[in-house]
Formats: structure tokens, C-alpha cells, sequence
């Protein structure tokens, strides 16, 4: 992503915009996302190389619950060797994801989420992939899975991943909002090598946010880990501080 557009996510991000959805029909609503994180972490892990990030999302969503948008970062994912042993930078420095599903809400404190979502790299067109994804939530609690088989890797082609997690979101005394999650993610290959030269194909990662409105934005406040080591974080992403504990901050505007 251009730097200057960076700046001026992040800009929209923090300015004390009307906290309402676009109303285009009796039918129809288009909901903006913008948020401003000092470091983007998908699953556990730096897609940003611990640089911060801004953040645009648009959702066009129908009365019947159908929806269908997108949502775009930047990214940096540094460098890698290739197969003659010369390093090289990879070119993408934006992540764009593409997605559709259907949002059904059975009462105030139960819905059902079921998507499609397709994730882009510009210039690096390796790392696309797409997933199945479905997300229950009743009473705060989150039940979550995303299913993927067409991850491109060192392994080849057409490869399983599934993620799943269970969530929790409530609200503390002075409008503070808590949200916990806890998160596997299970490769169909031994992807991750320790130092030992001992492997596995599955990590766990975990996460605690808190959150409080002002001047019309949402603040947040993230810990973030994996039990990943960083021999083992470097086998598969190529550095070993990408998966380690951090504390992320973020603002964040739905409108």
C-alpha cells in the first residue's frame, strides 16, 4: 500500500466520524470499516514485520442477512532464499481479501455466520488462497472455524489448513469492552521445524483485547502470542520474532 494512503486510512481512522451504516435502500446498507494497528497479526503472527498497519474494509449487506465486500492492509513480508541460494525481497505490500457469506441472526444474543473469503497478494500471487468459514455466537461466546485447501507452499499445491478458535466478548465496568480468544492452527504438513530438528504441524495462538469508545473511535488494546519458538516461527515464516509475545495498540471506526 502507497504510504500516502497509509497516512490517510490512518487519518480517517482517528477523526470522530457518525457511527452509522450507509443507508442506500429499505434493503441495502454499506458498512465502512477503517482502523489504524502498530502491528498487523493474523492468527498469532506478523504480517507487517512488526511495522504498524491501516486498514480499509466495505461490506455491502442485505436485509436477508447475504452480504459480500472487501477489505485491504498493507503487508510486508521481507525476504526469503530462493532455490540457488540468492536472497531476494518478495514484491507484494498489499494484502486485499475478497469475501461473501450469509449472516443469519436467530436473536439479540445468538447468530450464525457462513462465508466464502479469498485472500490476494498483488505481485506474489503464491500466497492467494481461499476459505470456508463459519462463525456461531451465543451469549458472547465464539465457536468459530475457516477451512483451506488450496494453500500454495514449500509442500506444493492444494494444501489442508484449518483454523478454529473459541472466543468471548463482554463489557467491563466503565463501558471497557474484553475480548479473549484462544486459536489452533492445523497445517496438513510438518511445517514447523525446531531447533532440535523435532517438527509438528499445528500451533496455538492467543489473544486478549481491551477496548473503550472515545471521540466517537474505538480504541484497543491487544496481548498477543503462540507457542511457537523462534526456531520454529523461522522455519515456516523466515523470522523468529514474527510469532512471538507483543502488545498491539489500534483505533478503529465502523460506520
Amino acid at each position: 500500500m502507497p504510504a500516502l494512503k497509509a497516512i490517510v486510512l490512518a487519518s480517517l481512522a482517528l477523526a470522530p466520524l457518525a457511527a452509522q451504516a450507509l443507508v442506500l435502500s429499505d434493503d441495502f446498507t454499506l458498512i465502512i470499516d477503517l482502523a489504524a494497528v502498530s502491528d498487523y497479526r493474523s492468527r498469532g503472527i506478523s504480517q507487517t514485520l512488526g511495522d504498524p498497519a491501516a486498514q480499509f474494509g466495505l461490506t455491502l449487506a442485505h436485509s436477508s442477512g447475504l452480504y459480500a465486500g472487501a477489505w485491504t492492509s498493507n503487508v510486508d513480508f521481507g525476504k526469503s532464499i530462493d532455490e540457488e541460494g540468492n536472497e531476494f525481497s518478495f514484491k507484494t505490500r498489499q494484502e486485499v481479501d475478497y469475501y461473501a457469506g450469509y449472516f443469519w441472526q436467530m436473536s439479540d444474543q445468538i447468530s450464525l455466520d457462513l462465508g466464502y473469503l479469498k485472500f490476494t497478494y498483488p505481485k506474489e500471487s503464491q500466497f492467494n488462497q481461499s476459505e470456508v468459514y463459519a462463525t456461531l455466537e451465543a451469549y458472547g461466546v465464539e465457536l468459530a472455524a475457516k477451512y483451506s485447501n488450496d494453500m500454495e507452499n514449500v509442500f506444493g499445491k492444494n494444501q489442508d489448513t484449518l483454523y478454529t478458535y473459541v472466543g468471548y466478548k463482554t463489557t467491563l465496568p466503565a463501558e471497557v469492552g474484553l475480548e479473549l480468544r484462544y486459536g489452533r492452527n492445523d497445517f496438513q504438513d510438518q511445517a514447523f521445524v525446531s531447533g532440535d530438528g523435532g517438527s509438528r504441524s499445528s500451533y496455538r495462538e492467543w489473544e486478549a483485547k481491551l477496548t473503550r469508545d472515545f471521540v466517537g473511535v474505538t480504541w484497543g488494546l491487544s496481548y498477543i502470542d503462540t507457542d511457537l519458538s523462534q526456531s520454529e516461527c523461522a522455519s515456516w515464516y523466515g523470522y523468529g520474532d514474527l510469532c512471538t509475545a507483543t502488545v498491539v495498540a489500534s483505533a478503529s471506526k465502523t460506520f
